[in-house]
């Protein structure tokens, strides 16, 4: 008789109150049970429409309106969705009439601390759900000390590069880019976060440093601004970024106010 998934006092069934990974799913002979199969059919058709859905730019604007932030529309080099998954290098540009925008300083931009870019990636659904409500988390922590910050240009068809010419034409000394990841079976709206100092056109991704899966069911947005607040001051204190600066923050830590916390010793 085929092995239904019953055995709910098993370590592994246990376990699957931990995490969102795939395990103790059981078996009906040597395939899945039906539900479980089910589950997992469902995740990749959500993965696959995150990858095609496109970024409702007004509704985010809206949405930082609503928190008395303002933002800048922006396109890359890439015209339609079909050429930026084709074509990844026009995703990393913005268009001619971005640029333009930028270098006639009509954002009031020029010369921040730090410049903010939000882009879809390849999860438009990420940046859709969770940009808005990290930056109100970041701001938190940012307004205890005397950043200047761009108001977030809202790059459509961008890739992560892209904010190296955003962060360029504006003379910012740091540019974040809020960016969906790639989707997986697990979540098809985890947002990235890449910080990258002295932003210029050609740097190489080791330049820049990464917080991944940034969602309340991942990482929440208060430790996600904890971490980034962390090494944005670890940034412009050592004036580099990427692999030459280490996260060390601890899990639940708080930061305390000035740009030079935790450099003591």
């Amino acid at each position: 008789m085929a092995k239904k998934d019953s055995d709910s006092g098993s370590s592994w069934q246990a376990l699957r109150r931990h995490t969102a990974a795939r395990i103790a799913l059981g078996r009906s002979g040597v395939s899945l049970p039906t539900g479980a199969h089910l589950a997992l059919q469902l995740a990749h058709a959500q993965a696959r429409d995150a990858v095609h859905l496109a970024l409702d730019g007004a509704a985010l604007a809206s949405a930082l309106a609503q928190q008395g932030q303002a933002s800048v529309p922006l396109h890359s080099a890439a015209a339609t969705r079909s050429e930026y998954l084709q074509r990844p290098d026009l995703g990393r540009r913005l268009d001619a009439a971005s640029r333009a925008r930028l270098l006639e300083g009509g954002t009031g931009s020029a010369g921040v601390d730090l410049a903010l870019v939000a882009a879809d990636g390849l999860s438009a659904l990420a940046v859709q759900r969770h940009a808005a409500p990290f930056l109100a988390a970041l701001r938190e922590r940012l307004a205890l000390e005397a950043w200047t910050v761009s108001p977030l240009h809202i790059v459509m068809q961008g890739r992560v590069a892209v904010g190296d010419e955003v962060g360029e034409l504006l003379g910012a000394r740091a540019v974040l880019v809020l960016i969906g990841e790639r989707p997986g079976l697990s979540a098809p709206d985890s947002l990235g976060l890449y910080l990258t100092w002295a932003p210029k056109v050609g740097l190489r991704d080791d330049s820049r440093n990464c917080i991944s899966n940034v969602r309340p069911e991942g990482l929440a947005y208060a430790p996600a601004a904890y971490r980034l607040h962390y090494l944005l001051s670890q940034a412009f204190a050592r004036q580099l970024s990427g692999v030459a600066l280490k996260d060390e923050t601890v899990q639940g830590g708080s930061v305390a106010a000035g740009r030079n916390f935790l450099l003591a010793g």
